[in-house]
């Protein structure tokens, strides 16, 4: 894949997390400039912590759930050939604890975001005839796995992904999105100080026994954003260590066998 992104302008949103930073750095040593997004003022230290690497990064603080700030900011960044969609967050575990107002932030954050962005791109897109969205989902847009108003939010997500590769895919753009199972970041960290099993007790789930690394999601949006993924839109991919083939807890208890 090398060189495949050189010349290339990559927006990431979500840009200072575990999976943004990744993405940044793998799509900068490709040789693409990365316009970085984030509502973290981290954000800005990645044009020095990666430039000294020889990586070119456009830094921006920006909610991306606000359309106006997101429209000033990608005005800025010139053309963009691949967005992805990677800045999300859940706020409450269940519906009983979920108010308006924080169903309609995660809304913001998940969707009404990511819809922000490709608005602000597609203009561009359609006028070069080419262009490609990766989107970030989760295997939460799939089934019932808590966190509900992230979990509509990313079904949603799924659903406008193939809306774009729709409608847009004669004019050269595709949309795909990935799906990724519990990734190993720092949004564990205060997790495991409350419990430091918590993660040994999720890998049960998961039918290779363990979860997934930040990197492992980064490939897949990598695969997805190159020319060797010039057939693929509207994929909607899962990246979750199996757990989305089935349910292996209870296929072991109406077994009875530890496979």
């Amino acid at each position: 894949m090398s060189g495949s992104f050189a010349g290339k302008t990559i927006a990431i949103t979500g840009a200072a997390g575990g999976i943004g930073q990744w993405l940044c750095r793998f799509f900068g040593e490709e040789g693409a400039t990365i316009a970085a997004l984030d509502r973290s003022e981290a954000v800005l230290d990645l044009k020095d912590k990666l430039g000294k690497d020889g990586i070119t990064v456009k830094p921006a603080v920006v909610e991306v759930s606000d359309a106006a700030a997101v429209k000033e900011a990608f005005a800025g960044f010139g053309d963009v050939h691949v967005l992805i969609n990677n800045a999300g967050g859940a706020i409450r575990a269940t519906l009983a604890t979920t108010d308006p107002t924080d169903w309609s932030a995660d809304m913001d954050s998940n969707l009404n975001g990511a819809y922000a962005c490709a608005h602000a791109v597609l203009p561009g897109m359609v006028a070069r005839r080419a262009g490609n969205i990766v989107n970030v989902g989760s295997v939460n847009g799939l089934a019932a796995l808590g966190h509900p108003a992230y979990s509509a939010a990313k079904a949603g997500l799924i659903s406008m992904t193939r809306s774009l590769a729709q409608e847009y895919g004669r004019y050269g753009i595709r949309a795909n999105i990935v799906l990724p199972g519990t990734v190993r970041t720092p949004v564990w960290d205060d997790r495991k100080a409350k419990d430091p099993n918590v993660l040994k007790v999720l890998e049960r789930w998961y039918p290779m026994g363990r979860i997934v690394e930040p990197e492992e999601v980064a490939r897949v949006i990598a695969f997805l954003a190159s020319d060797h993924a010039s057939a693929v839109t509207g994929a909607a991919i899962p990246v979750d260590c199996g757990l989305m083939s089935g349910n292996i807890v209870m296929a072991r208890e109406l077994t009875l066998e530890d496979f």
